[in-house]
């Protein structure tokens, strides 16, 4: 009799066993194929930043900074015009996007919200995010460049500005959504209109969190070069004429690595070595004002 009832036991302990045994080789799986795939990330990463650094860093020197782009067959020279020309349009491109990015997340977050206005602006947004960068100088080509008959640094900073408005939208948006709902309601139950507790008190609250998506849209736009081949092309010569064709490092990155001379295509690694380390220290400092944002919050 004892023996009976003991036995649906001793089987319901086997098949729970048998169940917490695949659940941890799945689990162990999942976790090997993660690390595999991070791993096998981080390698390809490694890789490139190390030979943009071994290929870049002998040519880097004071004449990069103080020198224009040389002619066809000479040796000496810099990218001072193109570096120029890249924070001109870059600076240009932010100082448009900002405003109109930073109203448009506040619109979706305080006045939008779950509506349907709200649902079909957010879904153009991620469209614009995620759509190619050569659409967008293809777009301000016909826009500005035709329209005008000639190349323009205005026209490149239209098209750093479009790159840079969906990051900055998104960003705005989801940090006022992480606002607690108390400081709306402690606010207009003291009589304060709507408008000035966005821009006074929810606005500065999620100030950091604003200011990391400006600068990873900086970051995102500083390495731009199809919308600047359609828009602000190229200069050989210094030029701080915004309604002239610009110099700019991508640019000058795209035909000088494809050029026959060896000097030309030191100038192009080291243009891309000092776009990566700007992407690198912007998201850097991008991501840890986000965390401090984000344990304030929490």
């Amino acid at each position: 009799m004892d023996s009976a009832l003991k036995a649906p036991v001793h089987t319901g302990i086997r098949i729970n066993s048998r169940r917490l045994l695949k659940r941890r080789l799945f689990d162990l799986a999942l976790r090997a194929s993660a690390y595999c795939a991070t791993a096998f990330g981080l390698f390809w990463l490694s890789w490139i930043l190390w030979i943009t650094f071994s290929k870049g860093l002998p040519g880097l020197n004071l004449a990069i900074f103080t020198q224009m782009t040389p002619p066809p067959g000479e040796a000496t020279g810099g990218i001072a015009n193109a570096l120029m020309g890249s924070l001109m349009m870059c600076l240009s491109g932010i100082a448009l996007a900002t405003p109109i990015g930073v109203a448009a997340g506040v619109f979706l977050a305080e006045y939008a919200k779950n509506s349907k206005t709200g649902a079909v602006i957010r879904f153009f947004n991620d469209v614009l995010l995620s759509a190619p960068s050569i659409v967008v100088g293809l777009f301000m080509y016909i826009l500005i460049v035709r329209t005008t008959g000639g190349f323009s640094g205005v026209a490149g900073a239209l098209a750093l500005a479009m790159i840079a408005i969906p990051v900055i939208v998104r960003t705005t948006d989801q940090m006022f959504q992480l606002l607690p709902q108390q400081m709306r309601e402690a606010a207009l139950s003291l009589g304060i209109p709507m408008w000035k507790m966005n821009s006074k008190i929810l606005l500065r609250a999620a100030l950091p969190g604003v200011v990391t998506g400006v600068l990873l849209a900086l970051a995102r736009i500083s390495g731009e070069t199809a919308p600047l081949l359609f828009t602000a092309l190229s200069n050989q010569y210094w030029s701080l004429n915004m309604g002239d064709a610009m110099a700019s490092v991508p640019v000058m990155m795209s035909s000088f690595a494809n050029s026959p001379y060896e000097y030309w295509n030191q100038l192009a690694w080291t243009g891309a070595l000092l776009i990566s380390l700007f992407v690198l220290t912007t998201s850097i400092i991008a991501r840890s004002v986000l965390a401090r944002n984000a344990s304030k919050l929490d």
